[in-house]
């Protein structure tokens, strides 16, 4: 696929013009995560003050909310992959159907996964921790959960797509936006302020369920509505698309699945911390928002990164494509190492403001140490996984690596050390995440080779 020639040195860290595209579409991208950042770093430090048990049965319950949340990523995502493609090559009838699959795709799951929760809460519960008061307490928080999925679902895919097309603004503001209506009711409903009653976890659940209404209304109203790029219009969802079923299956299901089991593969991690003890689920509370923080730039170069490429190759420039992921790569290695110099400079004084136990936040100091070399890695194997080879339709290959390395390496390592062996937290959590780096080299070979870049329909 590649044509082999000499590259002179500065080719391999970027263009001007690459950091300018890559700026306009990272920032905004970067602000939108980090303020859903701030979000759940203040829904833990409310429940914070309810104690571990209530903290602990959100975190829980929130991580099987999380699985759907990652499938509609991998819906999305898949689907960005030939939309990115498609807005290169300026095929709008090609993108709407594309957008037609995807929302089928998310409505059946979202259907899934509401039947599930009204059905059986408990078991959902049962899953994570066996302790009588966080089952109960995460039954509490699911059931009123339950509308969320439909919410949360549209409102992410149709984000994805909108980015894909250049408009990442409209996301930003409805972000900024969702977070003023999350905190204050989340204040309302948990404390019982202003005349509401005091409902603790449930009030919790209900301010992020009120957000999530709101960020439909805005998202989904602006895209079926509003939009001039796309002009996708409800009365689309009808639309034949089934000469494109095929190609999206091909390019899209494996990045749904590849998601999907790292949703799975991140509950079984769940699963371990919620057998070793609430404690050490509390702690794991305080580093995911800490970790977050410090990688919401990652997330935005994983955005940039994989529209970047898709209009590339959707120009049939495959050469370029190449030299700008080797470009991507560095970035990532360079933002690993801004991200942990964050995570040691923030790590004492956010634990020390959590008002979780003493061990849980002994705990929490190992993990975040642990997370200190891991985030390096995991910076730069997110943007070749989340962005430039899933954008260059290496998606069958990305899904291989996911299964391989998370369910053969860090789930059996991290239970054991956890489970049989007991060793101390930071070791369980470094094997927990041991996928991060096997991935990061793996990742870097496959770049090297060429073998990434996919051609799809219209491109032979």
């Amino acid at each position: 696929m590649m044509m082999k020639k000499e590259w002179k040195y500065k080719e391999y860290f970027g263009t001007k013009e690459l950091y300018v595209r890559m700026a306009k579409i990272a920032i905004p991208v970067s602000l939108q995560s980090l303020i859903t950042v701030g979000i759940n770093l203040m829904d833990t430090i409310m429940l914070s003050s309810m104690g571990d048990d209530q903290l602990s049965a959100a975190s829980l319950a929130g991580q099987f909310i999380n699985i759907f949340m990652i499938c509609c990523m991998g819906i999305g995502m898949g689907a960005s992959v030939l939309t990115s493609r498609f807005w290169g090559m300026q095929d709008k009838p090609s993108l709407k159907k594309t957008i037609t699959i995807m929302l089928r795709f998310c409505f059946i799951f979202a259907t899934v996964f509401t039947v599930a929760t009204i059905f059986w809460p408990d078991l959902i519960m049962l899953i994570y921790s066996d302790e009588t008061e966080i089952i109960r307490y995460g039954v509490t928080y699911l059931n009123w959960m339950i509308p969320t999925y439909l919410c949360m679902g549209l409102s992410l895919t149709c984000t994805i797509v909108l980015r894909t097309v250049g408009q990442v603004r409209i996301p930003l503001y409805c972000s900024i936006s969702a977070f003023f209506v999350n905190v204050f009711f989340n204040w309302v409903f948990i404390f019982g302020k202003l005349g509401a009653p005091r409902m603790e976890i449930a009030g919790a659940a209900l301010g992020t369920l009120i957000a999530r209404v709101f960020e439909l209304c805005f998202i989904c109203g602006y895209f079926f509505f509003i939009d001039k790029r796309i002009r996708y219009r409800l009365r689309d969802i009808t639309m034949r698309c089934k000469d494109l079923l095929g190609e999206y299956i091909r390019i899209s299901i494996p990045v749904l699945i590849s998601d999907a089991l790292l949703a799975f593969g991140n509950n079984a991690v769940a699963m371990v911390m919620g057998r070793i003890g609430k404690a050490f689920v509390a702690a794991n509370s305080v580093t995911v928002v800490v970790q977050q923080l410090s990688s919401v730039l990652v997330q935005g170069i994983c955005n940039a990164s994989g529209i970047i490429t898709g209009h590339t190759m959707g120009e049939g420039d495959y050469e370029k494509a190449q030299k700008q992921g080797y470009a991507f790569l560095w970035m990532g290695f360079v933002i690993g190492c801004f991200a942990a110099l964050i995570i040691l400079l923030l790590r004492d004084p956010i634990i020390a403001y959590y008002k979780v136990s003493p061990e849980a936040k002994l705990i929490a100091k190992d993990l975040m140490n642990a997370i200190l070399f891991i985030v390096i890695f995991q910076s730069m194997n997110s943007i070749l996984t989340k962005g430039v080879l899933r954008a260059g339709g290496d998606t069958k290959f990305l899904m291989a690596g996911d299964i391989l390395f998370l369910w053969v390496a860090s789930v059996p390592l991290g239970a054991l050390a956890g489970l049989v062996f007991h060793w101390p937290s930071f070791w369980i959590y470094t094997l927990l995440k041991i996928d991060q780096i096997i991935k990061c080299v793996w990742c870097f070979f496959r770049l090297r080779s060429g073998k990434w870049l996919k051609k799809i329909k219209g491109q032979e």
